[in-house]
């Protein structure tokens, strides 16, 4: 079952075919942001060998495709930020693409991910005495019984919302030097939210392709002559 949902994926090579037909029609801050995802989804698929790469790379094409200006002015977190993104996509997306391909992943990656209390940020605040992490396990637990009833009631931005904040605190692991490169000890979740961001990322901008119309915000560093 698991090589039938990979052969599904959205692959760089098929994304960046349908950019080339479509991307006439692309406002000019569009055009920027789908060209800079791609090229970052690209490097994210030839590190195959490597989930430290690919987690970051695909992070990065996220990245690419979603974040603004106002992020740097509103005095919000970047995850706060995702809130808004997810919505879009998700007012988008009638045929509930993005919830199929959660929901038929939920018992591999997903799963896992969510069940790892190493990407949990309650755990982390209870080993360096942070206020908020002394009932870490009790907030984990109920995460993880929300989670399931997000799921249940096809709420799909509730589970992008908690998917990604674990992925984030992954993600502050990595960039931030929390880490070292290939350890043994953080392969489970390295490996799997690599490939969570594998096929969530593509689904992401071809979405965005696919809605040229919309508004999807100016690129923080535009292209600048």
């Amino acid at each position: 079952m698991e090589n039938e949902i990979d052969a599904s994926l959205l692959s760089f090579d098929e994304l960046k075919a349908k950019q080339r037909k479509i991307r006439e029609a692309f406002p000019g801050d569009l055009g920027v942001r789908i060209h800079r995802a791609l090229s970052w989804l690209q490097r994210a698929e030839q590190s195959d060998d490597d989930d430290d790469a690919a987690f970051i790379f695909y992070w990065i094409a996220f990245n690419a495709a979603y974040a603004h200006e106002e992020i740097a002015y509103v005095p919000i977190g970047e995850r706060s930020s995702f809130d808004e993104y997810f919505g879009k996509l998700i007012s988008l997306d009638a045929e509930q693409i993005i919830y199929d391909a959660i929901w038929r992943r939920y018992s591999g990656p997903i799963r896992l991910l969510l069940d790892n209390r190493y990407v949990f940020q309650p755990f982390w605040k209870h080993h360096n005495d942070l206020r908020g992490g002394h009932d870490w396990e009790a907030q984990f637990a109920r995460s993880k019984r929300l989670i399931k009833r997000s799921l249940q009631n096809r709420d799909t931005k509730s589970v992008l919302c908690t998917l990604f904040d674990r992925l984030y605190v992954l993600r502050n692991q990595l960039v931030h030097g929390g880490a070292t490169w290939n350890s043994s000890v953080n392969r489970d979740q390295v490996r799997d939210g690599s490939r969570i961001l594998g096929f969530l990322v593509p689904l992401f901008i071809d979405l965005m392709m696919e809605n040229p119309d919309l508004s999807w915000g100016k690129p923080y560093y535009p292209v600048v002559d």
